[in-house]
C-alpha cells in the first residue's frame, strides 16, 4: 500500500521533469528587422512590454502560429513605431536611457490619445 502511495505522489513530479526537459531554449527568432541587436533572452520581455503598452495580445501584430510572417499589416506599423521611438531617443543627451516608449503615447490603448482626456471630452 505504501508503495502505491509513493508512486502516486512521485508520478506528477516525474511528469513535470519530463515536461521541463522537452521545452529547452526558445527557437531562434526569424525575420527580425528592427530589433536585430537585441539578445534573444531579452526579446520576449520586450515584446511583452509592447503588449502591455497597447493593451493587446501577440496576435494583434503577429500571425498566430507564425510570428515571422509579415502577413499582418500591423506588424509593419509596429516596426515603424519602434523605429520612431528609438529615433526620438537619440535626441536626448544621456545615451542609453529610454525616454520614449510605446507606453509614452499609447497608455494601454491601440490608438494613442492626441489630447489630454479632459480636453478631448470638452471638445465633444
Amino acid at each position: 500500500m505504501r508503495f502505491i502511495l509513493v508512486v502516486a505522489l512521485l508520478l506528477p513530479i516525474g511528469a513535470l521533469a519530463q515536461e521541463g526537459a522537452k521545452k529547452g531554449p526558445p527557437p531562434e527568432p526569424k525575420n527580425l528587422k528592427v530589433l536585430t541587436g537585441l539578445p534573444r533572452e531579452q526579446l520576449i520581455p520586450v515584446m511583452r512590454s509592447f503588449t502591455v503598452a497597447l493593451g493587446v495580445k501577440c496576435d494583434y501584430c503577429h500571425m498566430q502560429g507564425d510570428f515571422a510572417s509579415d502577413e499582418n499589416p500591423k506588424k509593419e506599423i509596429a516596426r515603424n513605431m519602434i523605429t520612431m521611438a528609438l529615433q526620438i531617443g537619440t535626441h536626448f543627451p544621456d545615451d542609453g536611457k529610454h525616454h520614449v516608449t510605446c507606453y509614452t503615447c499609447h497608455r494601454g490603448a491601440t490608438e494613442p490619445l492626441t489630447a489630454p482626456v479632459a480636453a478631448a471630452a470638452a471638445g465633444k
